[in-house]
């Protein structure tokens, strides 16, 4: 068999190396949960133990403590939640997302008062914030809970005017009119509910209740 010159061996495997791709580095690590994309997926526990982590790796991480957060009240752990945001307000930055977590957690563990002063922080800091949208609403269920009528009315038109199409909120809406007395514009808002969501019961019925004490 003839044998290659010494030169056309040394190409020969230079070509069968690059065309091999470049050899795993020792040790190499599979790459790291991203914890946001988790959370947006629906993965509330998976994105819990990945903040956890990233936290014990460097305390001061935000990024780590809001999605923490976020993932917390996800899963209805208020009370965790309640304490890691603390954490991370006083301890690392006040960040308006920690806030209105604090307004969250706060208004799931029935501390009303709390939950509005951290709504309002979160609205001031952030106003054109992705949740200032749901801080109004969760302001104006905070509002009927303790029979505030006229405020849950404005917090409601104001949460509608980011989110017009939501059909829920001015069902909410309605029955805040409903309870305030209002009932011609508390119908307008059960119907408007009901032109988005004809299948709606609670504005279904609500509407009904109004428009028998109308008549």
């Amino acid at each position: 068999m003839r044998r290659l010159p010494e030169p056309r061996i040394a190409l020969l495997l230079l070509v069968l190396v690059l065309a091999a791709g470049p050899a795993p580095a020792l040790g190499a690590q599979a790459p790291r949960p991203d914890a946001l994309k988790l959370y947006r997926e629906g993965k509330y526990e998976d994105a819990r133990v990945q903040c956890l982590t990233e936290i014990a790796e460097d305390p001061a991480n935000i990024e780590a403590y809001v999605v923490l957060g976020w993932s917390l009240v996800a899963l209805g752990r208020h009370a965790d939640a309640e304490v890691y945001a603390r954490k991370a307000y006083d301890e690392v930055r006040k960040d308006p997302r920690v806030m209105e977590t604090l307004g969250e957690a706060s208004y799931y563990l029935g501390k009303n008062e709390q939950a509005l002063r951290w709504f309002q922080s979160y609205i001031t800091a952030l106003p054109e914030g992705a949740r200032v949208a749901s801080s109004y609403q969760y302001m104006g269920e905070i509002y009927i809970r303790t029979s505030r009528w006229g405020h849950a009315d404005i917090a409601f038109r104001t949460a509608l005017q980011f989110e017009p199409s939501n059909a829920r909120w001015w069902t909410r809406l309605g029955y805040a009119r409903e309870m305030g007395g209002d009932l011609r514009y508390s119908l307008e808002a059960y119907d408007a509910a009901l032109k988005i969501n004809p299948g709606l019961t609670d504005a279904r019925l609500g509407r009904e209740r109004v428009a028998k004490r109308i008549r």
